[in-house]
């Protein structure tokens, strides 16, 4: 049986697919999370974490773009879609899953990027999810910083 990290880390994969399409079809979150289930192998994953995340996050965004988008260079319209969709997804973990070190969402954020956004863009995610932990995780972050 797969760790806890490694199937988080498979539901993040599945959650970035996820939210790009909700992002830029604006389907029905069930419908999304319905075809997910179907289309993947979700025993790898962590599906109940998968679930809270991909309806947490618009339950919850105007929170969400509200705790990084202060930290963006542009206007939040103009990020792309992958970016955006990490973004989201990062903010979702340090806003409401404390229980994921900050480390480790700015980490899984930047792994992403790197994975599925645009060449460079894992630098820039880095630099506004560090932002974000330092607002969001005062005691965590000055307790890593020293």
């Amino acid at each position: 049986m797969a760790s806890i990290a490694s199937r988080r880390k498979r539901s993040r994969n599945l959650l970035v697919q996820a939210m790009y399409q909700w992002q830029l079809a604006g389907a029905d979150l069930n419908r999304i999370e319905a075809e997910f289930h179907t289309d993947n192998d979700m025993s790898r994953a962590d599906a109940e974490y998968f679930s809270e995340l991909l309806h947490g996050i618009p339950g919850h965004l105007d929170e969400i773009d509200a705790a990084f988008e202060p930290f963006l260079d542009r206007k939040l319209s103009e990020l792309d879609p992958v970016s955006l969709a990490i973004l989201r997804l990062s903010t979702y973990e340090l806003l409401y899953r404390i229980d994921v070190p900050y480390k480790v969402v700015i980490n899984e954020g930047v792994n992403l990027t790197k994975n599925f956004g645009p060449t460079e863009a894992h630098k820039y995610v880095n630099g506004v999810l560090d932002k974000v932990a330092g607002r969001t995780r005062v005691a965590e972050f000055r307790a890593a910083r020293g």
